[in-house]
């Protein structure tokens, strides 16, 4: 079929534009022994209609290991292995043989290495930092070094805390140097110097995926490669394998590094905080302890300085009673990835192939102007699993060249229950080389308020951090294909192309002329999507929330004064609103607003992306009666007071909860409410309001004129608003794009309204004139402009029935080029505009900023 005929037809789906042989042609190692597809259905049932990209973050374990340690332990007794009854001895020669498992994975025995056990990689490069033999400089010998690739995670890096204060060198070494000012020949040892240095490096990049040489441990250990051909001394070598292990099979015979971290949930998803660091027997005397805890002692005496360590290189740095029964399932885990994948060698061509496929299509994906789509952090183009991993690290770009914040990415890959990475994953140094970061933009960025971990993605238009996706073992062709479906269907100006010089490039003569055709014709599914970005205000009626007369835009553009037309509160968080004509308003904005929350049995907060029905609950405030009362369908009406003043106090029913990552101290409202919204939400749960006697203040980074806001429950600020004109601009956009789709979904302006949840709704003359707003005047109320709203997947909540859809963040997504914001945060301006009344019908007068 031609091309264009193709990308025309419309009634074409994937399934009948590209089948997986086009993926057989570039890459012919895919699933294991056993038929893929089965072994993904049996053992991976629970990841069914979700995409799971995030497999440098943990891998997913597989049901059947789950099931076989719950037999384990339920049919033997295993006791603490530091005493020597039956079933101590038990768990003591089962952890043992665990030990030899490990060793055995990786190409070694117990003549040569030993595993010590921790509670991750973390905690495994900690105790090498703190046990190393670092020297000070001396008259004769210089100071010991401490030498890292840029390229390392945090916790690598993190070693410098401990050996700064230690007159240690630090020195960070980029990835060209190593080779670059390599010597041609081994150093010999000139003098006696023994002084001990350390050159730490990863197996594996976190961010890129890059596999750096395994040789580099021999060549550092010999001094021929830089920094240890430059440095006297005695040189070791760690080899971070924490990403590295996931996916591909390390030899310590053949690469001998002196210490490797690793974390188990990585390889296989269960268990979780459980890590080893193996350490070269020959190299094992040379640390040092201070620290000793139980089971580490040979002998010691309580009243004198005398200890003497435990000869067993375990014993003497696994404080206390190690996770015997994590360890055990540890077994477990080896025995599941050996039936199901028949060892690493075959994970690493099957997750490699994936990648490589990927990474094919996504770096040749362009806009219809022929602008590419994506901008691929990596120093090869995934032509051999040796020198690259299972990772694909990139930011998207929009038709002008402009980088899509990768929170905006998240939330909307969230939308289509795909599950990725964003951020700089713990690895400075790598993020700084690939997005051109400064070590002075990092401080900027941080007095800017952009700190590790959060959703600032662009500073000034420059991305912060990128998107990362990785592959697993048990990961499928359809990961492919529902990823990089999204990405054209989501960031893809139409029509869809491909660089097709590009694409022939990569493939390299694996694939026949016919399968671009066919790549493209699956990025397309044959259904152009464009949308007209010059879409204006519709003159069609709208009907506020009151059910009261239609305004049309006409008649609004004739008003002296804008005008405020709904207010709604939200007495329960995440539960249905409740509309008044006029409500007064209190110290944390509209009385009672957000002044509840249900929690879950661990007494986490609820919220409609984790539980939608929530908006089935309908809280209603009777100030009169001093009640709130709730209802859903099917249940009783139930009361729960406003304040207990009068009820005796009891200590266990005030509690510390967590919103929005602030601390907030609650009060639990009794079992009845209990009872009532566990019923209805199927699941334990407790309604909690705001202790009256605790304040909570907004974050500093939102302050700018007033020294201090107080919050009730809410996310970011004590009022939200939307503007009407925004919202029909927005239902528009949405009715264009479901024009040219399947997903046709009608969605009024009024329940589009619903969705955003807003406090306050104004019939504003142009749409997104709120976002330029620095202050605002309601009646006699003045409120202070905080800022936009940022959006999530919670939109896509249908607040009538509960069900998720992905409008309107994906019309909002692309109508403001991926910055996903809608309506305005506000505060009061005063204290004294915490003693007025809002009413419906009041005029509002807005200043720009």
């Amino acid at each position: 079929m031609p091309l264009q005929e193709a990308m025309e037809k419309e009634s074409l789906n994937f399934n009948q534009l590209c089948t997986f042989e086009s993926f057989e042609e570039v890459w012919n190692h895919y699933g294991y022994k056993s038929v893929f597809q089965d072994v993904i259905e049996r053992e991976f049932s629970r990841i069914k209609g979700i995409t799971y990209l995030d497999h440098a973050g943990t891998t997913l374990y597989p049901e059947s290991l789950v099931r076989e340690f719950y037999q384990d332990i339920c049919t033997n007794v295993y006791g603490n292995p530091h005493s020597h009854n039956p079933s101590s001895r038990l768990t003591h020669d089962t952890v043992e043989h665990v030990r030899y498992r490990i060793l055995q994975h990786f190409n070694t025995t117990p003549d040569d290495y030993s595993v010590i056990f921790t509670s991750g990689s973390t905690a495994a490069l900690k105790l090498v930092a703190e046990s190393f033999p670092w020297r000070p400089p001396t008259a004769t010998e210089p100071a010991s070094q401490f030498c890292y690739l840029t390229d390392n995670h945090t916790s690598v890096v993190g070693i410098r805390g401990v050996t700064s204060a230690l007159g240690v060198v630090s020195l960070p070494v980029s990835p060209e140097e190593i080779e670059a000012r390599a010597k041609d020949v081994a150093q010999s040892e000139g003098s006696s110097c023994q002084t001990p240095h350390l050159f730490c490096y990863p197996a594996q990049s976190n961010f890129s995926g890059r596999k750096y040489p395994l040789g580099y441990v021999r060549g550092i250990q010999a001094r021929q490669l830089y920094p240890a051909c430059d440095s006297q001394g005695r040189w070791f070598v760690l080899l971070d394998a924490a990403s590295f292990a996931s996916c591909s099979p390390l030899d310590l015979q053949e690469h001998p590094a002196d210490f490797v971290p690793f974390s188990f949930y990585k390889m296989f998803g269960f268990p979780t905080g459980l890590g080893a660091l193996l350490v070269r027997n020959d190299t094992a005397a040379l640390l040092r302890k201070t620290y000793f805890g139980g089971g580490t002692a040979a002998a010691y005496l309580a009243g004198d300085n005398y200890y003497v360590p435990a000869p067993n290189m375990a014993s003497r740095f696994e404080d206390g009673t190690v996770s015997f029964l994590d360890i055990i399932a540890l077994n477990h885990s080896f025995d599941s990835l050996h039936t199901l994948t028949g060892g690493m060698d075959k994970i690493q061509l099957h997750t490699f192939g994936l990648t490589r496929y990927t990474y094919m299509l996504l770096s040749s994906l362009c806009h219809g102007n022929g602008q590419p789509v994506a901008q691929i952090y990596s120093h090869s183009e995934f032509e051999n699993p040796n020198t690259q991993g299972a990772i694909l690290n990139f930011n998207l770009m929009d038709c002008h060249g402009q980088m899509i914040g990768y929170s905006q990415v998240d939330k909307l890959a969230s939308l289509f229950n795909i599950h990725v990475r964003t951020g700089c994953f713990c690895n400075t140094g790598a993020c700084q080389l690939f997005l051109g970061i400064t070590s002075q933009v990092v401080k900027s960025n941080l007095q800017a308020g952009h700190v590790c971990g959060d959703n600032i993605d662009l500073v000034d238009g420059r991305p912060t951090g990128s998107v990362r996706v990785s592959f697993g073992y048990m990961s499928t062709f359809q990961d492919c294909q529902n990823f990089l479906n999204f990405v054209a269907e989501c960031f893809v100006e139409k029509p869809v192309k491909v660089d097709q010089d590009k694409l022939d490039r990569l493939k390299s003569n694996t694939s026949s002329k016919g399968s671009s055709q066919c790549l493209l014709s699956m990025l397309t599914n044959g259904k152009p999507d464009h949308i007209d970005e010059r879409v204006h205000a519709s003159t069609d009626p709208v009907v506020n929330q009151r059910g009261g007369k239609a305004i049309t835009k006409e008649a609004k553009s004739h008003e002296k004064a804008q005008t405020l037309t709904n207010i709604y509160i939200y007495p329960i968080k995440s539960c249905a609103a409740f509309e008044v004509t006029d409500w007064p308003v209190g110290p944390l904005g509209l009385l009672h607003d957000r002044g509840w929350m249900v929690v879950n049995g661990n007494r986490v907060c609820l919220n409609q992306k984790r539980e939608p029905r929530l908006c089935l609950i309908h809280p209603q405030i009777y100030l009169p009666s001093n009640t709130l009362h709730l209802q859903a369908s099917g249940m009783n009406v139930i009361c729960v007071p406003l304040e207990n003043h009068n009820e005796p106090h009891q200590s266990h029913r005030v509690c510390q909860n967590m919103v929005c990552g602030d601390r907030v101290e609650t009060v639990d409202c009794g079992d009845e409410a209990a009872s009532w919204l566990s019923e209805f939400l199927g699941q334990p749960c407790r309604l909690i309001r705001q202790s009256p006697d605790f304040s909570r203040d907004m974050k500093k980074g939102h302050e700018k004129e007033v020294s201090s806001t107080a919050l009730s429950l809410v996310n970011e600020a004590q009022y939200l608003i939307v503007n009407r004109a925004s919202v029909d601009l927005l239902q528009r956009h949405i009715t264009s794009r479901q024009e040219s789709s399947d997903d046709h979904q009608p969605l009024d302006t009024q329940k589009l309204i619903s969705r955003f949840r807003a406090n306050l709704v104004i019939s504003g003359k142009e749409p997104f004139e709120e976002d330029d707003w620095s202050h605002l005047t309601i009646g006699n109320t003045h409120f202070q402009v905080k800022g936009r709203c940022g959006r999530c997947q919670m939109i896509g909540v249908d607040q009538s029935t509960g069900a998720k859809t992905k409008e309107p963040l994906l019309s909002l997504s692309a109508y403001r080029k991926g910055k996903v914001t809608f309506g305005v945060y506000l505060v009061h301006q005063s204290l004294g505009d915490s003693n007025s009344t809002l009413s419906v019908g009041s005029s509002v007068k807005s200043e720009m900023s």
